[in-house]
């Protein structure tokens, strides 16, 4: 039986203009479940940020492809015409071959011209992977 593991991540912000993003990763045995969000909380406080944020704003969930089938996604709850939840999603859950979770609370007001969602998707990634390098130590380990 596999443990289930929290774990949360603060990301600086990589301009002055734009808000630092705060990770909630949640370890499933063969899923991970991922809340991104702005944050005006520090480094030490970003666990407050998935109290304040929204679960619901934008949340999807993405299966990779299996055998000769395609990966797929959809939407559960969304609050904007917006499919960038998915689409990262989406190409999580190729990259990595678990079944994704994500919700992505970005305000609509920040948009994407400044450039936040590519830092959303950078700090998913990096996560990650160190969590997957990680998980793939330990079984050599066993």
């Amino acid at each position: 039986m596999t443990a289930i593991n929290v774990e949360t991540r603060y990301f600086p912000s990589s301009r002055a203009s734009l808000p630092a993003l705060a990770l909630q990763v949640t370890c499933l045995s063969d899923s991970y479940m991922l809340w991104i969000g702005v944050t005006d909380n520090s480094e030490e406080n970003a666990g407050r940020a998935t109290l304040q944020g929204h679960l619901g704003k934008d949340w999807v969930v993405a299966m990779p492809p299996w055998k000769t089938l395609p990966g797929t996604g959809t939407q559960l709850l969304r609050s904007s015409s917006s499919d960038v939840a998915l689409s990262i999603a989406t190409r999580l859950a190729r990259r990595f071959g678990k079944q994704i979770f994500l919700s992505v609370d970005v305000p609509t007001s920040i948009g994407d011209d400044c450039g936040i969602l590519v830092d959303v998707e950078k700090g998913l990634v990096e996560t990650l992977k160190e969590i997957e390098g990680k998980s793939k130590s330990k079984s050599d380990t066993l």
